[in-house]
């Protein structure tokens, strides 16, 4: 049987936290019969900042490259500035093994009392698609007269007909394989009249290649009120970098909690290990008290698996997740209940063991 070798970055907060949980129940799922896994810590984060004036170290994507994936907590430290934290590890991981398609499944789980009144669970499953590689968050940019009334800042937004096509493409492709083949591609190009435009115009293009896929095109400000006045109407979303990380935490929260939302920072590719994480953050309010909600990373933990085609052992534990969050008593204190994140991990893990 396959051994596998997963990098784990718990990062921040209750990274520290819920990717431990994540090793628990990979490990509880590999002794009821399923893939093998080998797994390596690496400390980088806020506090290896604190130690070595750096998030992560300088060979630190060498480190990560011989692996088959990577199981990532959080980046955010209340005592170290928010672009430190993120540009210096999560963001150099991303960009630095090119993983350019970050995929986010949402929908309602058993037992979860979502906050849209006339939204039943079936209406709500969607696959946020967002470009992970350039767009707003490409890093281009600079300050200038720093600290004088003339001070100015600039944050260019790169859009390259290369990284466009390959998102759109993969977009359609996840559209291909849902049964509802549907996409709806967001943009902002009424007011930003260059890259924006461009993006529909090879959106145009690449779905010539798609003609089973019924596509739609969306401005960000209405898909924020078509996701709440009508979630029925979408599958597959795919957008920029900016847009689709600020969708993705409206849809977290439309289907109960950012706790149980999932992430895969992909290189489709398959050139680089690829990277699975919670997107709730690190959540230091809580940290060390036992609250975290693991579901999130549980969830990574299926789209690794299935990353890694190891297709029957994400259904087995899909099955254990759904089987836990019906169960109200087991949920965390962002569900409206009082379980720890050992209980819910403990639970899992007791699915797990029983099949």
């Amino acid at each position: 049987m396959t051994t596998y070798r997963i990098a784990c970055i718990p990062g921040d907060g209750i990274g520290k936290e819920v990717v431990p949980a994540g090793q628990e129940v990979l490990q509880a799922l590999a002794d009821a019969g399923g893939p093998r896994f080998d797994f390596t810590t690496f400390g980088w984060g806020g506090d290896w900042y604190r130690a070595h004036g750096e998030m992560m170290p300088a060979d630190g994507l060498a480190q990560l490259r011989g692996h088959d994936a990577i199981l990532f907590g959080s980046a955010g430290d209340p005592h170290i500035p928010d672009h430190v934290t993120l540009w210096g590890l999560r963001l150099k991981i991303c960009q630095g093994f090119d993983q350019y398609a970050n995929v986010r499944p949402t929908r309602i789980l058993p037992g979860i009392d979502a906050p849209l009144k006339r939204c039943a669970p079936a209406d709500l499953d969607w696959v946020i698609v967002r470009e992970n590689s350039e767009g707003e968050y490409a890093g281009v940019g600079g300050r200038a007269h720093q600290g004088h009334p003339i001070e100015v800042a600039t944050d260019v937004s790169v859009m390259t007909r290369a990284g466009v096509e390959r998102i759109i493409r993969h977009a359609f492709r996840l559209a291909q394989s849902r049964p509802r083949k549907l996409l709806t591609v967001v943009t902002k190009s009424n007011a930003q009249r260059h890259a924006m435009v461009m993006w529909d115009e090879i959106a145009a293009e690449v779905a010539t290649g798609f003609p089973d896929v019924r596509w739609d095109k969306e401005l960000v400000d209405a898909m924020t009120a078509r996701m709440v006045n009508r979630p029925a109407s979408i599958d597959t979303v795919v957008a920029t970098n900016l847009h689709a990380d600020i969708l993705s935490d409206l849809a977290a929260a439309l289907a109960g909690s950012l706790g149980i939302a999932p992430t895969g920072n992909i290189d489709p590719e398959r050139r680089y290990p690829s990277m699975f994480e919670p997107i709730h953050g690190s959540a230091f309010d809580i940290m060390g008290q036992g609250l975290a909600n693991p579901v999130g990373t549980f969830w990574s933990c299926v789209m690794l698996l299935e990353h890694l085609g190891e297709h029957e052992a994400a259904r087995r534990l899909m099955q254990a997740i759904e089987a836990v969050t019906a169960d109200r008593t087991l949920h965390t204190r962002d569900l409206g209940g009082s379980a720890t994140t050992a209980q819910v991990t403990q639970a899992v893990c007791s699915r797990l063991a029983a099949r």
